[in-house]
Formats: C-alpha cells, structure tokens, sequence
C-alpha cells in the first residue's frame, strides 16, 4: 500500500509538468501544420479559364447609287400628209404706176384735244390775321337746333363738327360734316350751319375766304 500511495503522490506532484509539455506540443504541432502547403496534383488542377467566342467583324461595303441618264424620249409617229393639195403661192403686183409730178395728198393733222383747266381752285384761307366772327354767337345758334325724335328716342347725343367757307360776304359755302354721330343729328348740323351768319375773315385788310369749322351740340335733357 504504500508503494502505490508513493506513486500516486509522483503523478500528482508532476501533473501540471505534464499538463504544460502537452499544451506545448500541441502548439508545436498546430504551428507546423499551419505551415504545411497542401498543393493539388497537376491532372486534377481546374481549369478556371473558360474558352471565349472569337467575334469577327466584318467590313460594311458602302452601296453606292449610281446614277443613270433618263430614258430618252419616244420618238414621234410621223403623220401622213396628203399631196394631193396644191399650194398656190400669190405673186404681188409689182407693175404699180407711180407718178413723181403730182403732188402728194398730205393727211390732216390729228385734233387737239382741249384740256379745260379746273379754273375752281382753292383760293381760301386756313389761318388769316382776323379770323370769321359768328354773328349773335355760337349760344344763339344752338338755339336754332331741333332735336331729331330719331336721335332722341335712341338716346343719341355728342358733337357734331361741320366744315363750310366763309367767303367775302360772311356767308357759308359747301357745308359738310367732318364727324358726326347719327340718328338725324348730322342732317340737323347742317341745316342750322347755313343759317349762320359771319363777319368775314381779313388778311391785310382785304376779306378773304377763309375755311371754318363750327361744331354743333346735342344734349339730351334728363
């Protein structure tokens, strides 16, 4: 008994000795392993490599159009004419007598036409130094003025403007309405623009024609 006890305290008292050598070589065995290349045999190697489609391309040949002339045109189906007509030429009369000793009939000369000149121009002012003065005003005129019923029903109303000559008497010529308005009202302007009565315009003294412009007003009463 007591040679096991003393072999059973040797394994004790050397347990951790063992323990460290077997740590020890198993690391020295897993680092030499490690650094063991483990290499395949030439006939089992893979072939990674796949083969690959060679791709020829191809020259493109431009067409080219060629340009060829237009057909020439058909030539034309000669028509058949009949000899039988005879063309008679006409020979002129070359055996006309002349005589050089009597006179020649000279032709009357061509009728002038006459022009008549425009003998009404216009002989009238725009502006002078004493411009037509309206007789009893422009106020008393207006109080000539009747107001269509046309106009008036319509509900018409504004300014008519009529453009007329005073000539030297101070009397009005060729009245005509330059702007109206309708509904009757430029006919009445024009009937009351010749009751008016002026004293002519001057240039220099002398009276003058002069052109004048008289605007008449219609104004419904509300």
């Amino acid at each position: 008994m007591n040679k096991k006890l003393r072999t059973q305290v040797g394994i004790r008292k050397y347990y951790t000795i063992f323990l460290e050598l077997g740590i020890i070589s198993s690391l020295l065995i897993f680092i030499a392993a490690s650094k063991i290349r483990i290499q395949s045999s030439q006939d089992n190697e893979l072939s990674l490599v796949t083969n690959r489609e060679v791709v020829k391309m191809e020259d493109v040949i431009k067409t080219k159009q060629e340009k060829r002339p237009p057909a020439p045109p058909r030539p034309q189906v000669p028509v058949a004419v009949p000899n039988d007509e005879i063309v008679q030429e006409e020979i002129p009369n070359i055996n006309a007598e002349f005589q050089f000793n009597e006179p020649l009939e000279i032709p009357a000369p061509p009728k002038q036409i006459e022009v008549k000149e425009d003998k009404e121009k216009e002989d009238f002012f725009i502006a002078v130094e004493q411009m037509p003065k309206l007789k009893g005003g422009l106020k008393e005129l207006q109080s000539k003025v009747v107001y269509p019923e046309m106009a008036q029903m319509a509900g018409i109303e504004g300014r008519v403007i009529v453009q007329f000559i005073v000539n030297k008497k101070g009397e009005v010529e060729n009245p005509k309405v330059i702007r109206g308005i309708g509904g009757g009202c430029d006919k009445e302007a024009l009937r009351v623009a010749k009751l008016a009565k002026f004293v002519p315009g001057r240039q220099r003294g002398v009276p003058v024609r002069v052109r004048y412009s008289l605007p008449i007003m219609f104004i419904l009463q509300k």
